[in-house]
């Protein structure tokens, strides 16, 4: 496999480049309650989430992700020192996940000290006045769960709405908004990209890998399962916010969704209107209170795939196009498909020149402005990700944060970008 191909199954389209325009006067006086923030997902800055499902399939025989996770960025121990952080660069919110296998690692068990931890990450968030975004699920599960076959055992639908009560329990006072999957539309961004058919077969032998090492032979990673959960995560999270509300939850419950933002090759828009439809028309029927945009690129989309970046289209770590303006496009799409308020709950750039990260971010926020400007309800802008961290399949390589990792002492080395974005952040805007 070559290793944009695994570049692009982590982050989604290969695409071609779409330049920000300038901002206009957006920004104006600071907006009363917009979010400023960062994020990072539980499996990929923690470490070691060993009862977990992708711990499995990292250490099976066929190596689908680049590196192991390991011990991560030690977040595990040091998230009070990144919130202290985060909130010292200017960002009044903090989006981090909460892994479900720590707090169930076997089904029916649950760790009071898995939950007393993610109890301390919301106490260090209220004591900086930092708004706590939380993720219930962020492509992992439990691996009771993927043993099961993940969300596709009716079973598995409910203890994971089962557990999302229990946080609300437990600790619901301390969130400001709660998100219960991540991108669970991933698969249908990345079988447009052409990337599915090419490896299906691989990863399906990967699954099957991963269950002859469980003696489990329905298992099934949600993550790596294509769209046959999809049914099964609808349900998931329909449940899910039911209980929520049902055990006491007085925030807003959505979904976050992977958004590229695309134009159509040659004229033709018949397959960019297919490709948005199944991108969207599930996940935008689902009951919640918000969507989240989580985007990165955007390019051209023909009949019945993305179209390459063209020659000498500057391209990210990733393999995808340096897309500072794909943001506003996806806002505008998806304010034209719903009512609901909207949040960008993921936005960055992988590079290692943090000049072009500065410039990503400039663009990125530019856009936004000319969507508030508008009037779109959008309330939020978080950036992905405050620090480099592992990627999934990519490993190391990519180089999203705000934040260096030195990783053998775990120091954390704040890029000029973090800055950049914290006095932006200060100010609300660019202006």
């Amino acid at each position: 496999m070559e290793r944009r191909d695994f570049l692009g199954i982590a982050g989604g389209a290969a695409s071609a480049l779409l330049v920000a325009g300038p901002a206009t006067a957006a920004a104006g006086k600071k907006r009363a309650g917009f979010l400023w923030g960062t994020a990072g997902a539980a499996y990929q800055v923690e470490g070691a989430n060993v009862a977990s499902d992708l711990w499995v399939m990292e250490h099976i025989p066929i190596p689908i992700f680049t590196d192991k996770s390991g011990d991560a960025c030690d977040v595990y121990h040091r998230f009070d020192e990144d919130i202290a952080l985060a909130a010292s660069l200017g960002f009044n919110t903090h989006r981090f996940g909460i892994e479900w296998s720590r707090i169930e690692p076997e089904r029916g068990q649950i760790s009071e000290a898995g939950l007393a931890y993610y109890r301390r990450v919301l106490e260090s968030c209220e004591r900086r006045k930092m708004k706590a975004v939380v993720t219930l699920s962020h492509f992992t599960v439990p691996r009771w769960v993927a043993a099961s076959g993940g969300f596709t055992d009716p079973a598995n639908v409910e203890a994971f709405a089962a557990h999302c009560a229990r946080i609300v329990k437990s600790m619901g006072e301390k969130i400001h908004l709660a998100i219960t999957f991540n991108e669970p539309n991933l698969a249908t961004v990345v079988r447009w990209s052409g990337l599915s058919e090419k490896y299906r077969p691989y990863i399906e032998a990967a699954q099957k890998a991963a269950g002859i090492a469980q003696n489990a032979p329905n298992w099934s990673s949600p993550m790596l399962a294509g769209e046959r959960q999809y049914d099964g995560i609808v349900a998931a999270h329909t449940k899910a916010a039911e209980a929520m509300r049902a055990a006491g939850a007085s925030f807003p419950i959505g979904l976050s969704l992977a958004i590229p933002a695309d134009t159509a090759a040659g004229g033709d828009d018949r397959g960019l209107k297919r490709k948005q439809g199944e991108m969207l028309d599930r996940w935008l029927a689902a009951p919640g209170d918000f969507i989240g945009i989580q985007t990165y690129t955007g390019g051209e989309v023909g009949p019945d795939a993305d179209v390459p970046p063209p020659p000498g289209a500057e391209v990210t770590q990733m393999g995808y196009a340096f897309t500072p303006g794909a943001i506003e496009g996806a806002i505008r799409l998806v304010a034209s498909r719903t009512g609901r308020p909207l949040y960008v709950t993921e936005n960055g750039v992988a590079t290692e020149d943090d000049t072009r990260r500065i410039a990503y971010i400039e663009g990125a926020v530019a856009g936004v402005e000319r969507c508030l400007a508008d009037g779109i309800d959008l309330r939020g802008y978080i950036h992905w990700s405050l620090l480099d961290n592992w990627e999934w399949v990519a490993g190391y390589r990519p180089r999203f944060g705000l934040v260096a990792v030195e990783p053998k002492t775990f120091r954390r080395i704040p890029k000029p970008s973090a800055r950049f974005l914290g006095k932006i952040a200060k100010r609300g805007g660019l202006a």
